[in-house]
């Protein structure tokens, strides 16, 4: 598996040429805590070279594991783009395509993940337990817990900083 995806200008014939194949995971590098790459970063492209100019053209894609945004739930869905269009500027005897297909896929991540989106789509539906704040008098869901003989004011806990102000 390749780490990087490096053109050589002199090889590339002037009506262009099809690349395939796939790029390490790792040239994601995300953060711990973000979606992380499942599977290699796939790409089936056709180059071509328009004077300073490198068209690449094609399929990129990846598969991520995501957490849902509703349901907190993980699960895989593959961010691929069926007609991938990017252009590089060209610089020198190579140019190495890699960030600019790494980029292609992390902006089509989605905002806000969702499995019912996924590869293999889940239920998606919000647990009641965490919408009990705005909920209708009939429904089951308990309120949340209260302090017995304690004010419903919930400003007057401000009022107890009053202790730590410094009075002079």
């Amino acid at each position: 598996m390749q780490e990087k995806l490096e053109i050589d200008l002199a090889q590339l014939p002037e009506e262009g040429k099809a690349f395939s194949g796939e790029l390490d995971a790792k040239v994601f590098g995300l953060p711990e805590n973000d979606a992380q790459p499942v599977g290699p970063l796939e790409y089936d492209l056709y180059v071509q070279r328009f004077d300073d100019e490198l068209l690449l053209r094609g399929y990129v894609g990846t598969p991520f594991e995501f957490t849902c945004a509703r349901t907190n739930k993980r699960f895989v869905q593959t961010i691929s783009l069926e007609e991938a269009a990017v252009s590089l500027e060209v610089t020198s005897g190579t140019v190495d395509a890699t960030e600019a297909l790494r980029e292609e896929v992390l902006i089509n991540m989605p905002d806000y993940p969702r499995c019912d989106e996924a590869d293999e789509p889940m239920e998606c539906e919000i647990d009641e337990r965490y919408l009990a704040l705005d909920k209708p008098a009939e429904d089951s869901v308990s309120d949340a817990p209260s302090h017995e003989g304690e004010q419903a004011d919930q400003w007057s806990a401000l009022d107890e900083l009053n202790q730590f102000k410094d009075n002079k």
